[in-house]
């Protein structure tokens, strides 16, 4: 009798689980299958935002498997000494089941996995299951990789898109191996070590049942709009399905069929342009490996970026005097999220004002957003800095002001962050500082005393940056 092993990644879920469904079809008479998580040290960083909403959503799911009447047997440690054990502690394990990561830390320990488990005989099945295209599917006829976004979605479009699969849970249930109580226990202490540690409540936010339910509430309220409302952040206008994408709470494949099936409007459109991006992006990392530290454009690897710390902090506080920038890094140390079209302009922000390092912005992100993806989040920041694969050009940079104006034209989302400013009438929101004699004389509000001066002069900062980029 052989056992084998679903390696549980960033995709916490049952339904259109590409690696659960094929090793639950696979397992003869006779055989287990077993869940495990692996615990990595490595990234585990509980007080970052971000890893507090992965680990609840990790959390949910190992919820969602108990009231299944399954279990999972943790492991804690680095890899292949984890692996080992597992080997040790369970006998007669001959296969491994798991859905691969294409890029960054995530594929680098799946090769270093797929070695071991050679030497030790293991059958290894590794399936595409994170996105609708793998990086290597949508190339060019010589089979080299698109650089324009354009050009690249022409031909995802046009590309057959996986099926969505059920899951047999008749089958789950017979073959699952859920007795852990004479293993090794390092892990499952460690995990509830780590889920004692947590601080923010992502409950309302976790779990695949509550990812199906904002997948239908978009689709059914949000979808034929999408293309007008996504790019105000006063309205809600958006998805909110990333974070439950990148986890794996939720199936692309089940996102784009339910997207497809809807009466076509540019909205829906608009949205799936979206999923591509997504797949354009992980394509983009996938053939630039070191894009995390490095400018796909190769010219710009030789600016020399300035540093103020303090300006550096106050951007990530939302204390800049720009009080669209401020109310949108408010709402991401808050919540833990921030609107695309805001996401572009604090990022404009840090670098073509602040005239501050990309990477450094990056990784705060990376540290706060709970719907972080590696390549999608490097791919928008080196897009931002006009560094990366069809990037915005290095001339074009965000007025926060204009910007403001356009995009929440009433104040109401800067109201609402910047709490401050609540009281101040529209017309005076976007730079109160430029009308602080009549804010005073007309209103007797001493903007002074209530709101952080502007930290930079945009006029200013714009001309040092063109000169800057122009290498």
């Amino acid at each position: 009798m052989g056992n084998s092993v679903l390696w549980i990644r960033n995709d916490f879920r049952f339904h259109d689980n590409t690696a659960l469904i094929n090793a639950i079809n696979d397992i003869k008479d006779n055989e287990n299958l077993i869940f495990i998580y692996h615990l990595d040290p490595e990234i585990i960083k509980i007080e970052t935002t971000s890893y507090a909403y992965f680990f609840s959503s990790l959390n949910s799911y190992y919820e969602s498997c108990l009231k299944k009447g399954l279990d999972i047997y943790f492991l804690y440690g680095e890899i292949l000494t984890c692996f080992d054990t597992l080997l040790n502690e369970f006998s007669n394990i001959d296969k491994i089941y798991y859905n691969t990561i294409e890029c960054g830390y995530g594929k680098s320990q799946e090769q270093k996995l797929n070695r071991f488990l050679k030497r030790k005989n293991v059958e290894v099945f590794s399936f595409y299951d994170h996105h609708l295209h793998s990086a290597n599917k949508v190339l060019k006829e010589d089979n080299s990789h698109y650089k324009v976004f354009t050009h690249y979605y022409n031909k995802w479009m046009s590309s057959k898109k996986p099926e969505e699969q059920n899951i047999d849970y008749a089958k789950l249930s017979e073959i699952i191996l859920s007795d852990f109580s004479k293993k090794d226990p390092i892990g499952k202490e460690k995990f509830i070590e780590l889920r004692n540690l947590l601080n923010n409540d992502f409950s309302m936010f976790t779990g695949e049942e509550k990812a199906r339910e904002c997948l239908a509430d978009f689709m059914n309220a949000k979808l034929c709009s999408y293309n007008e409302n996504r790019e105000y952040p006063f309205l809600d206008g958006t998805s909110h399905l990333s974070h439950y994408l990148t986890t794996g709470q939720l199936s692309v494949r089940e996102v784009f069929n339910a997207a497809t099936m809807m009466p076509f409007s540019l909205g829906q459109e608009i949205f799936i342009k979206e999923l591509a991006w997504r797949d354009f992006y992980n394509m983009i990392y996938y053939f630039h490996p070191n894009q995390h530290n490095e400018e796909i454009i190769e010219k710009y690897r030789y600016i020399n970026w300035e540093y103020d710390e303090e300006n550096f902090i106050k951007w990530k506080s939302g204390l800049t005097g720009f009080p669209i920038i401020d109310a949108a890094m408010r709402q991401l140390r808050e919540e833990g999220w921030m609107h695309n079209r805001l996401r572009m302009i604090t990022a404009s922000f840090l670098i073509k004002d602040l005239l501050i390092d990309w990477r450094l912005g990056e990784k705060y992100f990376s540290e706060m957003l709970i719907d972080y993806d590696t390549a999608s989040n490097i791919g928008g920041w080196q897009w931002a800095a006009s560094v990366g694969t069809d990037a915005v050009p290095y001339f074009r940079i965000f007025n926060p002001i204009t910007q403001s104006k356009k995009y929440d034209p009433e104040g109401k989302f800067i109201k609402r962050y910047v709490k401050e400013l609540e009281d101040i009438p529209t017309q005076y929101i976007h730079e109160p500082f430029k009308f602080k004699k009549q804010l005073e004389e007309n209103y007797g509000i001493d903007i002074k005393k209530l709101y952080v001066s502007p930290i930079v002069d945009h006029k200013t900062q714009r001309q040092k940056a063109l000169e800057m980029f122009n290498i």
